[in-house]
């Protein structure tokens, strides 16, 4: 288990490597260092020195992926790739236009979505399961057809239709739970239900088809068991031709 832990976290390595260099070329691509500068500092009547300026304060005037200018390895380190690299894996994400620090702002507003993902989650792999276990138990029944047709009409209906139904009814006419909002300490409680009963309800329908194709081959072979040994070792004809597969 140790091992095979080790081995994903090693497997991650360059995975980030890569997804890194991938969205920082994209990027680049997009927006050059200039564009952005002129978008920033306005498009009509920008200097060349303000540009400049721009740049040279947030460490964009250095070239993107190798510096020729250099000697050794500050060819690789006096890049905006390498700066921009080293500062995000330190988790020091700097400070947005306007001043505020980017990274004190996730530290603040991350719990509070975690606070919703997390019970969403549980809620939702449990509920799924277990309904999926229960669709498995019926197949090949009237009933496991009616609750395909009812996971796919489920799926055909739009996030955004669940979100604004489940405000006005538990919310806007029932008055069961606050529309909106956040409060902290045990007062939140109130705020997370209808997001987490929404993310649960949503998937459903996606998540118990999901799980029933992964459970009901299990399931077929459970039932269908295996022949029952005999004196002497060998299978009874019987019991074999009892539980063949036909």
């Amino acid at each position: 288990m140790i091992a095979y832990l080790l081995r994903r976290l090693l497997y991650a390595v360059p995975l980030l490597i890569g997804v890194n260099v991938l969205t920082f070329v994209l990027f680049f691509v997009v927006n050059s260092p200039d564009d952005m500068a002129r978008m920033h500092l306005g498009q009509k009547h920008v200097t060349a020195e303000a540009i400049a300026k721009w740049k040279h304060e947030r460490g964009y005037d250095l070239p993107l992926l190798w510096n020729e200018g250099q000697a050794g390895l500050e060819k690789l380190e006096k890049t905006i790739f390498f700066e921009k690299s080293i500062r995000l894996m330190r988790f020091d994400f700097g400070s947005s236009d306007t001043g505020r620090d980017i990274g004190a702002d996730i530290a603040e507003r991350m719990w509070p979505s975690l606070a919703i993902s997390l019970p969403a989650l549980l809620a939702g792999l449990l509920t799924n399961i277990t309904l999926a276990l229960g669709v498995v138990f019926l197949r090949q029944s009237p009933l496991e057809f009616a609750a395909m047709v009812g996971c796919v009409a489920l799926m055909s209906v739009s996030l955004l239709f669940y979100i604004i139904g489940g405000q006005f009814l538990f919310a806007r006419l029932l008055q069961l739970v606050p529309i909106s909002g956040w409060d902290g300490g045990t007062d939140s409680v109130r705020f997370l239900i209808l997001p987490v009963v929404i993310s649960v309800v949503s998937g459903i329908g996606s998540g118990v088809r999901w799980y029933r194709s992964l459970l009901y081959p299990i399931q077929c072979d459970l039932s269908r068991g295996r022949a029952r040994p005999v004196a002497g070792g060998r299978a009874s004809p019987a019991t074999a031709q009892r539980q063949s597969p036909a």
